[in-house]
C-alpha cells in the first residue's frame, strides 16, 4: 500500500462520482453503476476490464458498508478514466478510527477481500481525509 501516489492523479478522460447508502443495496448499486460506466467509456459488460472493475468496487464498497459506516452517513464512489490507460476507484467512508485489515491467514475471518483487491490492482492504498478515508485502486485497461 503507498498512500503517495494517490496525490499524483493526471488529468482524467472520465469522471464519475456518486453517494450511495451505506447499506448492502448502496453497495450492489455502486457494482452496478460501475459496470454501466465503464460500457459508457468503450469496455464492455462481459470484458475483462469490466469485469475486474466489478470485483473491486463490490470489495471496496462491502468494505465501506461493513465497517467504513456511520449511521445516517453515505459513501462515496468516484471513477476515474486516466489517459495513461489506467481506471482510478475511490471509495470513500466517514468512519476514519478503523485501520484496514488485511488477513492471509485461513483460519481467522474477514480481510480477504482486501487480498483481491491487492492482487487485481496495480496499485492501492488508503488516503486518510478530515472526515473518514478513502481507499483507492488502480487498475490497468486494455480495450474489450
Amino acid at each position: 500500500m503507498n498512500s503517495e501516489i494517490s496525490t499524483q492523479i493526471s488529468t482524467p478522460l472520465g469522471e464519475l462520482t456518486l453517494r450511495f447508502s451505506s447499506t448492502p443495496r448502496g453497495a450492489r448499486l455502486a457494482r452496478r453503476f460501475t459496470a454501466q460506466q465503464l460500457t459508457d467509456w468503450g469496455y464492455p459488460h462481459d470484458g475483462e476490464a469490466n469485469y475486474t472493475a466489478r470485483h473491486v468496487v463490490a470489495e471496496l464498497a462491502a468494505n465501506a458498508v461493513t465497517h467504513g459506516r456511520v449511521p445516517g452517513r453515505d459513501f462515496e464512489l468516484r471513477l476515474l478514466l486516466l489517459p495513461e490507460g489506467t481506471l482510478r476507484i475511490e471509495v470513500s467512508d466517514t468512519r476514519g478510527d478503523r485501520q484496514l485489515r488485511i488477513v492471509t491467514n485461513p483460519e481467522e475471518e474477514g480481510g480477504r477481500g482486501l487480498v483481491l483487491v491487492w492482487v487485481l490492482s496495480r496499485t492501492w492504498g488508503v488516503t486518510e481525509r478530515p472526515v473518514g478515508k478513502t481507499v483507492w485502486a488502480e487498475l490497468p485497461l486494455e480495450q474489450g
